[in-house]
């Protein structure tokens, strides 16, 4: 039987773990629950991604791109004179409005790095890229105090189910950015 070419396979199966994590958590993660939701052959998981562990970074990787879109498109940092916590504020507010499974997921992979080190790696390059954009405006040790709020303040919205309310969120940045 000839190899059929499938340039999207890899993509595709990184796409279903995500499906599967954010339906069933990482507990239900398995080469199998992703095979099947790709609907691909088992091996393709394995050949692709050897452990589950791999699969897990690519698929961090892929969240966290969600955030970085928002930061692209809204484009705030570019003027120097811009209000960084206003800026960081909308940032996170029109991050929560968007798909809430996403943002679940992005944050139930950070904290997955907890026991899986090959995750850790993943998570702290995000932090450390945002706290690196973040020094355009204030000096290293208060973005990364801002990149710690933040990720406080969306964890509570979504812990709590409290609507984000991006007024509390400008003034507690706005006191860190001093």
């Amino acid at each position: 039987m000839a190899r059929r070419h499938d340039p999207e396979r890899r993509q595709r199966i990184i796409d279903a773990a995500i499906r599967v994590v954010g339906a069933h958590g990482i507990a239900g993660l398995s080469h199998r629950t992703v095979a099947a939701e790709a609907d691909v052959p088992l091996g393709s998981t394995t050949y692709h991604f050897k452990t589950l562990d791999d699969l897990l970074v690519a698929a961090l990787r892929q969240a966290n791109e969600g955030f970085a879109k928002v930061i692209a498109s809204r484009g705030g940092l570019e003027d120097p004179d811009t209000d960084l916590a206003a800026e960081l504020a909308g940032w996170m507010g029109e991050w929560l409005a968007g798909d809430r499974t996403g943002v679940e997921l992005e944050y139930e992979l950070y904290l997955a790095a907890l026991r899986r080190p090959a995750l850790r790696p993943v998570a702290a390059e995000w932090a450390d890229a945002l706290a690196d954009l973040l020094t355009r405006h204030t000096d290293p040790v208060t973005a990364r105090a801002l990149v710690a709020l933040m990720d406080g303040i969306c964890l509570q919205a979504l812990l709590t189910e409290t609507p984000y309310d991006e007024g509390y969120a400008r003034e507690v940045l706005g006191r860190v950015v001093g």
